[in-house]
């Protein structure tokens, strides 16, 4: 059988220029995965950018309180007194912060909450004439006091010496127990005696 050695020829020749072309995509490839560059490290991902588990606070909510005792040791000024038109009378210190220079017959002035804190809709007011135990937190940058959460720092008082009645202004906002919570109590507003709020208030210094 003869063989056409032209026919052959051009097979083979086709053969190499497919071949080379096969090795010279193989070699760009590897060129080009040469020349890229390496990813930088400000480019990948840091253990700063991933998210963590922290949540931040909310802002314009408040803290929820959930003993006598996180009222004493958040509170500037743990006071008893009377709301007067001006502002209030105080009676008694039951706490103080260290510095503090609020004693026994002074007057401070009370600031309202916040403005756009969307829980101080639901405050109630102080009013002249009420005997009450506040939990206060000084202002920083002005000579005023704010109570503690709004209705959570604020107790109505109502009779005399250590065994006057102390209520919780608020049903909702307001603690629990004086050393440690009582879920079957949370919601239910909170009452206790004036003599138990200066045992807490003291053992906090």
């Amino acid at each position: 059988m003869a063989v056409d050695l032209r026919r052959t020829r051009s097979l083979m020749a086709a053969a190499a220029v497919l071949a080379a072309a096969a090795l010279s995509a193989c070699g760009g490839a590897d060129a080009d995965q040469a020349a890229a560059p390496a990813p930088s490290s400000a480019a990948a991902p840091t253990s700063a950018a991933t998210p963590t588990s922290a949540v931040p606070p909310i802002k314009g909510k408040l803290r929820g309180y959930g003993t006598v005792r996180q009222l004493s040791e958040a509170a500037d000024l743990v006071a008893r007194g009377e709301v007067e038109a001006a502002g209030f009378r105080v009676d008694e210190v039951l706490r103080a912060a260290t510095g503090s220079t609020v004693r026994a017959g002074a007057r401070i002035t009370l600031a309202s909450l916040p403005s756009g804190v969307p829980d101080s809709a639901h405050m109630s007011t102080l009013e002249a004439g009420q005997v009450v135990v506040l939990y206060l937190a000084k202002d920083p940058t002005a000579p005023t006091f704010r109570t503690l959460s709004g209705d959570f720092g604020v107790f109505d008082v109502s009779g005399a010496g250590a065994e006057a009645v102390a209520v919780t202004r608020s049903q909702a906002m307001a603690v629990s127990g004086l050393l440690t919570e009582d879920p079957a109590a949370s919601g239910h507003g909170f009452r206790t005696t004036l003599g138990q709020l200066r045992a807490v208030a003291a053992q906090v210094r």
